[in-house]
C-alpha cells in the first residue's frame, strides 16, 4: 500500500478503537441511576449564577419554582453583576409563580484569580450553607428542569452514595446550525469523557456538565469547592475532578428531563460558545494544540478524503479504508442523533462538523495569544497563573 492507504488505515484503526475501547461512549442509554426514594428527604439548595440572564428567565426559573420535591428545599440566585433586571425579572417571576421560596443576592465584582461565575456560586453556596443542607444543586439560569428533576437527583445520589450526580441538559436543536454542531458537541464531550467511567471508583475520568449538578454539601467542603477551582474557565469539569481527587463519588449521564433554553441559532453564536473555552481545554499549550489538530484531521478528515482520493486514483486500498472508517464514524454519532431527534442523514456530515470544531480550536488559541483569553459577557479571562492558596 502507499503512504495515503497506511494513514487512511491508521484512520480506520483509530476508530475501531473508539468503538470498542473508549468506554463505549457513543451509547446514549446511560440515565439516572435506579434510586429508591429517602425516609426522609433530606433538606437542598438551589443555587444559580446568573450574569444578564433577563431574557431567558421566563422559561427557566419556573420550572426550579415549580419542584415537585418532598423535602425543604430552596433558590438562591445570584445576579452577577447585571445590567438587563436580571435580579427584578427574578423577582417577578417568583412573586408571579409562587413556589419553593427565592431569594435574590448580589456579589461584588469578582477580585483577581476569580471568574465571574464561581465568584457567584461561591457567594450562593455562603448563604445556602447558612440553612445547613445536605445537598446543593448547582444550575444554570438558562436550565428547565421538569417538575420531578430535584426530586430525582436526591434520590439516585442518596440510594447510589454518589457525592456529585450531573446530568448533561439536553441543549436547543431548532435551526439549521443547531442540527448541525450541537449534537456532535454532547458527543464529543462524551468521547473526552466517557460517561460509563466517570462513576468507577479509581478511574481517573472526571467530568460534570455545569447545568445541572448535585453536590452534597460535605463532599463540596472536603474539595474546598469553588475557591480550590476559583480560576476555572471549564468549572464543571473542574469541580467534577476536584471531588473525584478528594475520595468523592461522582457520576454523569444524560438527561431526558433537564433541557438548556439558550438559543444558538447563528453559527457565529456557535462559534463562541465552543472557542471561548476550546483552548483552555487544551491547557494553553502549543503542543497540545498541535496534537489536536493532527489527531482531528487523521480521526476525521481523513476518511472521506481517502474514500474521495482512492475513487479518483483508482486505488482500492485507500478507497475501502476509507469508506470502513467513515461508516464506523457515522455508526457511533447515529445514537446521538437520535437522542436529539434528528435525521439520521446528518451522521456522515460529521467531518464537516469535526472540521469547524477545528477552526473553532484554532481560533480561540489565536484569540488567547492576541491577549482576548476566555471571553463571556463583558469579561476576559487571561490564562490562569498561579495564584495564593486562600484558607
Amino acid at each position: 500500500m502507499d503512504v495515503v492507504a497506511w494513514i487512511t488505515a491508521a484512520s480506520l484503526a483509530a476508530w475501531v478503537w473508539l468503538l470498542l475501547c473508549q468506554g463505549f461512549f457513543w451509547r446514549t442509554d446511560l440515565r439516572l441511576p435506579p434510586r429508591a426514594e429517602p425516609a426522609a428527604w433530606p433538606d437542598v439548595c438551589v443555587v444559580v449564577p446568573a450574569r444578564d440572564e433577563a431574557a431567558v428567565l421566563p422559561d427557566s426559573l419556573p420550572s426550579l419554582l415549580a419542584q415537585d420535591y418532598p423535602g425543604h428545599a430552596e433558590i438562591f440566585l445570584i445576579d452577577d453583576g447585571s445590567t438587563d433586571g436580571t435580579g427584578d425579572v427574578a423577582r417577578a417571576l417568583a412573586e408571579r409563580d409562587g413556589g419553593l421560596p427565592l431569594t435574590v443576592a448580589s456579589p461584588s465584582e469578582p477580585p483577581a484569580g476569580w471568574t465571574g461565575k464561581l465568584w457567584a456560586v461561591r457567594h450562593g453556596i455562603a448563604l445556602a450553607r447558612a440553612r445547613e443542607p445536605e445537598y446543593l444543586l448547582l444550575t444554570d439560569a438558562d436550565i428547565a428542569h421538569g417538575r420531578q428533576s430535584l426530586r430525582e437527583l436526591v434520590a439516585s445520589a442518596h440510594a447510589g452514595g454518589y457525592d456529585l450526580v450531573s446530568q448533561m441538559a439536553r441543549l436547543r436543536v431548532a435551526s439549521a446550525w443547531e442540527r448541525l454542531v450541537v449534537p456532535a458537541f454532547v458527543y464529543f464531550f462524551a468521547q473526552l469523557y466517557p460517561f460509563r467511567r466517570i462513576a468507577v471508583r479509581g478511574s481517573r475520568t472526571a467530568a460534570a456538565a455545569g447545568g445541572c449538578v448535585l453536590l452534597r454539601t460535605e463532599a463540596a467542603e472536603r474539595a474546598r469547592i469553588p475557591d480550590a477551582i476559583r480560576q476555572a474557565v471549564i468549572d464543571d469539569v473542574s469541580l467534577a475532578r476536584a471531588v473525584k481527587g478528594s475520595g468523592g463519588h461522582i457520576w454523569l449521564g444524560l438527561a431526558d428531563h433537564v433541557d438548556s433554553v439558550r438559543p444558538y441559532p447563528r453559527l457565529a453564536d456557535l462559534w463562541q460558545m465552543v472557542s471561548r473555552s476550546a483552548y483552555a481545554q487544551l491547557r494553553h499549550n502549543p503542543v497540545v494544540l498541535l496534537g489536536t489538530v493532527l489527531g482531528l484531521a487523521l480521526v476525521y478528515l481523513v476518511p472521506p478524503l481517502a474514500l474521495m482520493a482512492g475513487a479518483a486514483t483508482g486505488s482500492a486500498a485507500t478507497a475501502v479504508l476509507g469508506g470502513l472508517a467513515w461508516a464506523v464514524m457515522a455508526g457511533t454519532y447515529t445514537p446521538m442523533l437520535r437522542y436529539y431527534g434528528q435525521p439520521l442523514w446528518l451522521a456522515p456530515l460529521l467531518p464537516f462538523t469535526a472540521f469547524l470544531y477545528l477552526l473553532m480550536t484554532v481560533d480561540s488559541a489565536v484569540q488567547h495569544y492576541r491577549g482576548r483569553g476566555a471571553a463571556w459577557k463583558g469579561r476576559t479571562y487571561a490564562r490562569p497563573d498561579a495564584a495564593p492558596e486562600q484558607r
